[in-house]
């Protein structure tokens, strides 16, 4: 019998939902501020005054942030996302629903919901635009075996160092090249064509890279502005780092993905291992990734900052090769960090916290959204325009007043409605059906 697809599919029942993938959403959901705070409050350049101060409580704040969570937050919710495919997959496949166009529908909306949230709510670091499009190309890789998935991440890392390597080479460069046509400047000789774009490009690179302190005081001037003087600020950047600097980021995104879905084929993500497989995996991870960050992190630290500073080193540093290890620490360690969440959900123990991370992972979408709603409003000049007035220690305090809000109505609203606002919304989009909202 032909099915009736007019009849679109329901939420997820409750007693569907995997606890343990809530809870981890969650974590990463609240990290995520952790990270993303400095963007809506602080000027480029902001480390500089604290950067090698170890008497400032803003150096210890920012050295620990880096070491533990810098990176590894996104990383475990790209991969809880990855596992997300997996799951919405399955369900619909199995319920016998044209799950393909679901996902696409799914996905499409979630682009349009990114450049709404970066471009009229105006957050430069959105994700939503990245993974829908980069979602829609980890579909294909759905029914890979789990250890081939693990290969294409470690292949991903590699192109990330590649990638990255070669965005440094071009702007060592384009340095290099405007020293030697400055030199000839200075000796009063003729520029030929060559060089006098050489000269422009660095200018327009350092414009938007390195700007100086006149640059970074008009910035600050601009996000202190109305609404339309943060738009002409932000909308600008966004663009780029949507379209211009696309591959910088996807490769990462999708191995990230590509890992959670490699971890969901293996029950990592559904609590299944045993405690003694969990207890490896973190000891192994904290083991090798620890020192690998630390390190890189004494190396940051070693080297003055600013753009000066920074254009020195460009100058006399063919490679960053602390850099490098990035990709390799931050797997260590989100898998050491998942770990441990593991072996917390699977002793049973701080059972009330755990159900309140599970309901803001839930609510992610609209959790997420809500962040920068309260951040925008609290630091930008059309809210209450603390942008470049707080220290970096005292932003932290602004995160954790969030979070004790999220960590709050996130389980008070799930007790009367099945999802979200924004869930909900968007599975109304999804599934071109209004969907049900009030619990019976």
């Amino acid at each position: 019998m032909e099915k009736n697809y007019s009849l679109s599919p329901g939420p997820v029942a409750q007693a569907d939902r995997i606890k343990t993938i809530d809870v981890l959403r969650g974590v990463a959901l609240l990290g995520i501020l952790m990270m993303n705070i400095p963007g809506f409050a602080m000027p480029e350049h902001f480390t500089e005054s604290f950067h090698q101060d170890l008497h400032s409580p803003n150096f210890w704040t920012h050295a620990v942030i880096t070491v533990f969570f810098e990176g590894k937050m996104r990383a475990l919710f790209s991969m809880i996302f990855g596992a997300g495919i997996l799951l919405f997959i399955m369900r619909k496949e199995q319920a016998g629903y044209p799950f393909k166009f679901l996902f696409f529908s799914r996905m499409g909306w979630m682009v349009l919901f990114g450049l709404i949230h970066a471009h009229i709510l105006l957050w430069v670091g959105d994700i939503l635009y990245f993974y829908g499009l980069i979602g829609m190309l980890a579909f294909f890789f759905r029914k890979m075996k789990a250890k081939y998935l693990v290969i294409g991440v470690l292949l991903m890392a590699v192109a990330d160092d590649v990638s990255y390597t070669m965005f440094y080479q071009n702007l060592r460069n384009q340095r290099l090249n405007y020293m030697a046509a400055e030199n000839v400047q200075k000796q009063h000789k003729p520029l030929n064509i060559k060089q006098s774009k050489d000269i422009k490009s660095w200018l327009e690179t350092e414009r938007e890279f390195m700007p100086n302190k006149a640059q970074v005081a008009e910035h600050i001037k601009m996000m202190k502005s109305g609404y339309g003087g943060v738009a002409k600020r932000i909308n600008p950047i966004t663009w780029d780092y949507e379209i211009k600097y696309l591959y910088l980021s996807a490769g990462d995104v999708l191995a990230l993905m590509l890992l959670g879905m490699a971890l969901y084929k293996w029950k990592f993500f559904t609590g299944e291992w045993s405690q003694k497989e969990y207890i490896r995996t973190a000891l192994i991870g904290y083991g090798f990734g620890l020192p690998l960050v630390i390190y890189s992190y004494s190396q940051s630290y070693q080297v003055p900052s600013g753009s000066a500073a920074f254009m020195t080193y460009l100058e006399t540093h063919p490679i960053r090769w602390s850099e490098l290890i990035y990709p390799f620490q931050r797997i260590l360690l989100v898998m050491a960090h998942a770990s441990m969440i593991m072996l917390i959900l699977k002793a049973g123990i701080w059972k009330g916290f755990t159900a309140r991370l599970a309901a803001v992972g839930q609510m992610a979408f609209t959790n997420y959204i809500m962040q920068t709603v309260f951040c925008t409003l609290f630091f930008f000049g059309y809210g209450l325009n603390y942008f470049a007035e707080l220290q970096y220690y005292q932003l932290y305090f602004v995160v954790a007043a969030i979070w004790m809000i999220q960590l709050i109505i996130s389980p008070l609203w799930l007790k009367y409605f099945l999802f979200g606002p924004l869930e909900w919304f968007w599975r109304s989009l999804t599934y071109w059906r209004r969907q049900p909202m009030q619990r019976d």
